[in-house]
């Protein structure tokens, strides 16, 4: 197999292992560019496309999952994620692909095969779901603010549309009331009972689809979805 040459972006704060990809990569005729952080790749996305970015993991500050998620949801990035790392357990690829990732290459590797997962994603194209939040039956839409449920679209305003951002990206783990207040008002938090308030007329709507789902409240510790 193989493709036109591609433009590639190479996240990876061990420089020495980046070096000998991007080395192995030039020669095969694909231009790389690089980033040694999170932070770094955001950036180089404002204002360069890729055909394919190879993300590692276990990078110090914003990690491989959190920039995934960041250049998925917030940047509204379409372009195919490979993840390297270390780790080899069943959960951390299920959470890369949680975190919008394509594939899941684990340290150590062979150059080849990078290669041949590259051109295969390459080939695949650019993501069409981005912008939709998905757990279990729910998914959100980040361009319009719509809540669907089994393909029943339910209209959200404002405040309850960033709280169900927040609890389907987190989800299945519990978001604190603090976290909550915090994301939707920033600084100027509302009277003791406002979130609860709009945590019950969220709870309706969504009971009106999925009656034995919705947001269940953890005693003492915040709000997660239940799906």
């Amino acid at each position: 197999m193989r493709v036109i040459t591609l433009n590639i972006l190479i996240v990876e704060d061990n420089k020495t292992l980046a070096g000998n990809i991007i080395d192995c990569l030039e020669l095969k005729g694909h231009e790389v560019d690089y980033a040694a952080s999170g932070k770094q790749c955001l950036s180089l996305l404002e204002t360069t496309s890729f055909d394919v970015i190879v993300l590692d993991v276990m990078m110090p500050g914003m990690n491989g999952y959190e920039t995934c998620r960041t250049l998925r949801y917030q940047h509204r990035c379409q372009t195919p994620v490979i993840f390297l790392t270390a780790k080899t357990e069943l959960e951390h690829k299920l959470a890369g692909f949680d975190a919008g990732g394509d594939d899941y290459l684990t340290k150590p590797f062979e150059i080849e095969e990078l290669l041949c997962r590259i051109e295969v994603l390459a080939l695949r194209g650019k993501r069409q779901d981005v912008g939709l939040l998905q757990y279990g039956s729910f998914s959100l839409d980040t361009a319009n603010g719509d809540l669907s449920i089994n393909d029943h679209k339910i209209r959200l305003n404002n405040v309850q549309y960033k709280i169900m951002r927040e609890l389907i990206q987190k989800a299945p783990d519990t978001v604190s009331r603090q976290r909550l207040e915090e994301y939707i008002w920033g600084d100027e938090l509302p009277q003791s009972d406002t979130l609860k308030t709009h945590i019950y007329q969220l709870r309706k709507l969504i009971s009106t689809v999925l009656p034995d789902s919705g947001i269940e409240t953890m005693h003492s510790r915040g709000y997660r979805i239940r799906s």
